[in-house]
């Protein structure tokens, strides 16, 4: 067996059928990743749109049934492109991506899914929205706009406080009323399934380091 296909069937006998791997593909060529692929897993997840048309424009119409996950920041000028691509955005995060977002989706007449990324650590560098304003942004998106948003998504600060921040996204989801959950990648999977994530972002430990 497959040494990639070995690592994932790893992870995913200790998790729950519910729970989504999105096998993050970013940086690797199809060639490393098709062996996944083959053995029938459908969600990958890469974060830069013009790496995604060359890598997965061609293997998703011999696959149709994968889906591509959009999990790093989205550009408002990708955003046409991101639509004809990706099946869910996980990176949501501002007013005017909202806006393009909604329009290309007419445009394209294609409705894709969608995950409100959430600035847990409120830290400058990164992208989300911040815990006070997550209720009224996603009455805009879902409400005026119409997008279909799954939940919450977040990367945590490395502040070795990730308990804290998953448990308080996910009450924030709860409160909601929302039932998916994008939280965890290969180093806290684990304290993430803990809060109840529905979607892990896992790369490394399945397809090794990136050079």
């Amino acid at each position: 067996m497959d040494i990639i296909v070995e690592r994932f069937n790893k992870i995913k006998s200790n998790i729950n059928d519910k729970v989504n791997i999105i096998a993050v593909s970013k940086t690797f060529p199809f060639q490393h990743v098709e062996p996944l692929v083959k053995a029938g897993h459908i969600h990958f997840g890469e974060n830069k749109v013009q790496e995604a048309i060359q890598k997965w424009t061609a293997p998703k119409k011999i696959y149709p049934n994968i889906k591509l996950h959009m999990i790093g920041k989205l550009q408002s000028n990708k955003a046409k492109n991101a639509v004809q691509l990706f099946d869910v955005i996980h990176s949501l995060d501002n007013q005017k991506l909202a806006d393009v977002l909604s329009k290309n989706e007419k445009n394209l007449n294609k409705k894709i899914n969608y995950f409100i990324q959430v600035n847990v650590g409120q830290e400058v560098q990164k992208s989300g929205i911040p815990y006070n304003l997550v209720d009224q942004f996603y009455d805009y998106c879902s409400k005026e706009l119409n997008l279909n948003i799954l939940g919450l998504m977040a990367i945590p600060p490395a502040d070795d406080n990730e308990d804290k921040h998953f448990k308080l996204l996910n009450e924030t989801n709860t409160s909601l009323g929302l039932n998916e959950l994008s939280m965890g990648m290969s180093s806290d999977y684990q304290i993430a399934l803990k809060h109840k994530a529905t979607f892990l972002r896992i790369g490394s430990a399945i397809f090794g380091n990136r050079s």
